[in-house]
């Protein structure tokens, strides 16, 4: 399975990925929930293993309740020192699918893992994102607005993509440079802004309403309403 692992305690992300690992299975580690929650809703995961308290001003539970809003269903697993019976109860209605309370043995901890893994999937894979009148269209690569077809580069399909599938969320620019440009520094160039006013007049040639919008000193947000 693809497993993506949210936990800032380093030692124990640390043990468990190894396990994970050595248990023939690929793991993405995120040490807090900002980061967590962004590479949970923007690719594809087999299963989550989240810890239930995270720094970055979002927590485990927050991570799943966002994703159960977007239709996201991969199972989670949540890790907890908090083992009183109403924190579990809060963390399973959130959308959790287990909870695992630390300490833990790590037999168990990949025996849980590998039972939510054989369930079967109750959705079909995303395959088109939508914003108002913006379509985009992940099997055929194509964008459309209002029915109109517009033309995109390579790079733009991928910047659309990234700013759909976090449609009213501010996403940054180094959140960019990583997923869209595979840049895990700052190149200190524009090329961003650049690509999103190319992007912007396309979208928004011949229509009222813009749909990318500037967050001052922190990103773009794609979004409905002005």
């Amino acid at each position: 399975m693809r497993i993506l692992l949210v936990e800032d305690d380093v030692e124990v992300a640390r043990f468990v990925k190894k396990g994970l690992q050595e248990a023939g299975h690929t793991v993405e580690q995120a040490g807090n929930g900002r980061d967590g929650l962004f590479l949970a809703a923007s690719e594809a995961f087999d299963l989550l293993v989240l810890d239930r308290m995270l720094p970055g001003g979002v927590d485990g539970v927050r991570i799943v309740e966002t994703l159960r809003q977007q239709d996201n269903r991969t199972p989670v697993l949540f890790l907890s020192a908090l083992s009183g019976v109403d924190e579990r109860v809060r963390g399973l209605k959130a959308g959790g699918d287990d909870y695992l309370v630390k300490p833990f043995a790590f037999a168990e901890l990949l025996a849980r893992c590998e039972a939510l893994g054989r369930r079967p999937s109750s959705e079909a894979p995303v395959t088109r994102l939508k914003v108002a009148d913006l379509e985009l269209d992940l099997l055929s690569r194509t964008v459309t607005r209002a029915g109109k077809k517009i033309d995109v580069q390579p790079r733009e399909f991928r910047l659309l993509e990234h700013l759909m599938r976090h449609a009213g969320q501010v996403v940054t620019r180094t959140m960019l440079l990583e997923k869209v440009w595979d840049y895990h520094f700052d190149p200190q160039t524009n090329v961003i802004d650049v690509h999103v006013s190319r992007l912007r007049q396309k979208l928004d040639r011949g229509f009222d309403k813009p749909l990318i919008h500037t967050v001052r000193n922190a990103g773009y947000m794609i979004r409905a309403e002005g």
